[in-house]
């Protein structure tokens, strides 16, 4: 059983985690910063002052991370792939801990929703670099498409 097709979505559903959010803070900052994750929820609000240019800029930075997780999909070759998957944990790790740090800030039902769409990212990077060891069904990229 080949091991392309789950590193494939593992990779597409990172993309549409990071991407998401992404394109919403980069074209609609102050409703992101308002309505983030989920309109009357706003996670975002607990951390003031509100900062267009800042809230834009996370999302172009997350656009671009999505753009490489897109691209080691369409192209699973074994070096973008783990590069995508190291750089979505470069980001998600360091993000988790800032939050667990201030989760006394939320209800417990936010503190739930942010632990798992926090967790998510980093749990599903971690598949994708198992996935994609040497020898381990992901190597160059004619090698990975021939299994896929």
């Amino acid at each position: 059983m080949t091991r392309l097709p789950l590193v494939r979505a593992a990779l597409v559903l990172l993309s549409l985690g990071q991407g998401l959010p992404a394109g919403w803070a980069l074209f609609a900052p102050r409703s992101f910063y308002d309505g983030f994750p989920l309109p009357g929820l706003g996670w975002v609000t607990r951390f003031p002052p509100y900062n267009e240019h800042l809230v834009r800029d996370l999302g172009a930075l997350s656009l671009g991370l999505t753009t490489v997780l897109l691209l080691a999909a369409v192209s699973p070759e074994r070096r973008l792939v783990r590069g995508a998957a190291f750089g979505c944990l470069a980001f998600t790790v360091p993000h988790l801990v800032f939050h667990v740090a201030h989760l006394g800030r939320f209800d417990t039902p936010d503190v739930v929703g942010q632990l798992i769409s926090q967790v998510a990212p980093i749990a599903a990077s971690g598949l994708v670099l198992l996935l994609s060891r040497r020898g381990h069904g992901v190597g160059a990229s004619k090698r990975m498409e021939k299994q896929g």
